[in-house]
Parts: structure tokens; C-alpha cells; sequence
């Protein structure tokens, strides 16, 4: 019986909802990668982990519902980045445990997510490559939602900033580790093709 299996259920939020600059405003997650939607690769990855898969995106609900339990907005103007992706999702996520991932990371594998899970508890976990943090690639628990809500109506639009007070258990990667590769603009996406074939 794989570990997974094991731990208590968890809830996982892919972030969608940014504007897309490095891709021409194009929604970053329906961006095709060697046939599929960006989106189609993390769902790969999580769907087994969770009953509860939400993903926060701004528009193309419709094409995202196909992938989620539940899709949900900022709820604000403008793009404000990945914090108000977070937030939305926390406020909706049904386990206490969030897993939370960039929709544009499709090379991550199923070991670093259960080095992750593997380590949730009462604090945020949070990849780290070097001094590095990887804000986007974290476990964060519900019980933080009141927080993150207090932070963000005092202006806090930064993950990291957010989460660093909260002393967060770090899961170490090589610097350069390729399964962290952000496909975030159309060069990526060729270079990284270019390179599996």
C-alpha cells in the first residue's frame, strides 16, 4: 500500500490565475505542452492524492472544471499574483492539510509531492533549493486562513513574506533541480520539448 495512503486526506490547489505576461496574456494553464494543457500534467500528479482538487483560475472556468473539484477566483481586480490564489483556495480547501502547486510545473513527480505530504503538520512545509525558497511548491495548513486574511487586508501580497514568520519545515532540492521548471514562456516550452525528445 503506497505511504500516501496512509496520511490524512489533504486538499490541493493548483494556481491558474495569473495574467500570463511571459506568455503573451495567454491563461498559462490551457498553454498546450507536448499535446496537453500545462493544467492536464499536475492533475496527472494530484488526482489520486485528494477528493477535494480545486484550482484557482481567473477565466476559462469551464475548461478548468474539467480537472477540478471546485475552480475559484481571486475575487479581486487586476491579477494581483499568487497570494490572492492561495488565499481563495484556503478559504474553500475541506481537509486541513493544502498542497498547493503552480500550474505551470509539469515535471513535477509524484516523489517531491510525497516529500512534501510526508512532512505537513501544524507549520507550512515549503521546497527550499539552496537559500532558496519555493513559496509555490508548499503544504500549508487551513488553520492558517485567518492569517493569511489578516496579512492580505494589511497589504501582504508576497507568499513568501507571509509564510516565512510561520517557521516552515523545508523539503531540500538540488539546485537546478528540472522537476521545479517553471514552463512559464513559450521559449521554456520549446527548450524543454526539444530536450525529452
Amino acid at each position: 500500500m503506497p505511504a500516501a495512503t496512509l496520511r490524512p486526506p489533504c486538499s490541493v490547489l493548483l494556481l491558474a490565475g495569473g495574467r500570463g505576461q511571459r506568455m503573451g496574456g495567454r491563461d498559462k494553464g490551457l498553454v498546450e505542452w507536448n499535446g496537453r494543457p500545462l493544467i492536464a500534467w499536475l492533475h496527472d500528479q494530484v488526482r489520486g492524492l485528494t477528493d477535494d482538487l480545486i484550482i484557482s483560475c481567473n477565466r476559462n472556468r469551464e475548461q478548468y472544471a474539467a480537472y477540478a473539484d471546485h475552480c475559484v477566483d481571486d475575487g479581486e481586480a487586476d491579477f494581483p499574483g499568487p497570494l490572492a490564489g492561495i488565499r481563495a483556495g484556503l478559504r474553500i480547501a475541506r481537509h486541513a492539510q493544502v498542497l498547493v502547486l503552480p500550474c505551470d510545473a509539469p515535471l513535477i513527480d509524484a516523489a517531491l509531492i510525497d516529500s512534501l505530504l510526508e512532512k505537513a503538520s501544524e507549520r507550512p512545509v515549503m521546497l527550499r533549493q539552496g537559500e532558496y525558497w519555493e513559496p509555490l511548491f508548499c503544504v500549508i495548513p487551513t488553520a492558517l486562513a485567518a492569517s493569511l486574511e489578516s496579512a492580505w487586508q494589511s497589504g501582504e501580497r508576497s507568499p513568501q513574506r507571509w509564510l516565512r514568520p510561520f517557521s516552515p519545515v523545508a523539503v531540500d532540492c538540488p539546485q537546478g533541480d528540472p522537476r521545479l521548471a517553471n514552463l512559464n514562456t513559450p521559449e521554456l516550452l520549446t527548450q524543454v520539448n526539444k530536450s525529452q525528445q
